[in-house]
């Protein structure tokens, strides 16, 4: 149970229209094999690139923090490219200047990971399902864009998966 005026928040960049129908057009390209049927894929709704992860935390307070750290950044400018696996995780990477900046700045101090950009596309406890579809995607480019915002999202968790919702949006550059 989330304590009252807390919400799971992490910040994120979306991707634009002409990206998500780049992305969903190539994984059309590829038919659904068994092991395909078995992963849990994404809505193309829900694609985004996370920059960091917040936990539980207060919407409002955590709003007026990434604002002072995102605030004169420059907007980057991005490319989908390839596929990769995490344990359970089918993604496709994020290429690009200025990503790894934002994603600093935004990024918990508490969390000593590396940052990696990408988008999950599908989840699944099939390792060769996933590592299948990285090859597929291994050639994928997506049309370039200028990340003009950056995003304070919500994380509702449903039945089906969580559902992602824009808290607030910061303009960059």
């Amino acid at each position: 149970m989330v304590p009252a005026g807390q919400a799971r928040l992490f910040s994120a960049v979306l991707l634009p229209d002409e990206v998500v129908a780049s992305l969903q057009s190539e994984l059309d390209r590829h038919p659904r094999g068994a092991g395909a049927r078995r992963l849990r894929w994404i809505e193309a709704a829900q694609w985004h690139v996370t920059l960091g992860f917040y936990g539980l935390d207060d919407p409002q307070s955590r709003a007026g923090w990434l604002e002072q750290r995102v605030t004169g950044l420059p907007a980057p400018t991005l490319t989908l490219a390839g596929g990769g696996t995490f344990p359970g995780v089918l993604w496709t990477g994020v290429l690009g200047s200025g990503l790894t900046e934002l994603a600093g700045a935004v990024w918990p101090e508490q969390d000593d990971r590396e940052f990696q950009g990408h988008v999950t596309l599908a989840r699944g406890d099939r390792p060769q399902a996933l590592a299948a579809w990285a090859r597929l995607l291994a050639e994928y480019r997506s049309p370039e864009w200028l990340a003009a915002d950056a995003v304070l999202m919500r994380s509702d968790p449903k039945p089906t998966g969580p559902v992602y919702t824009t808290v607030e949006r910061f303009r960059l550059g």
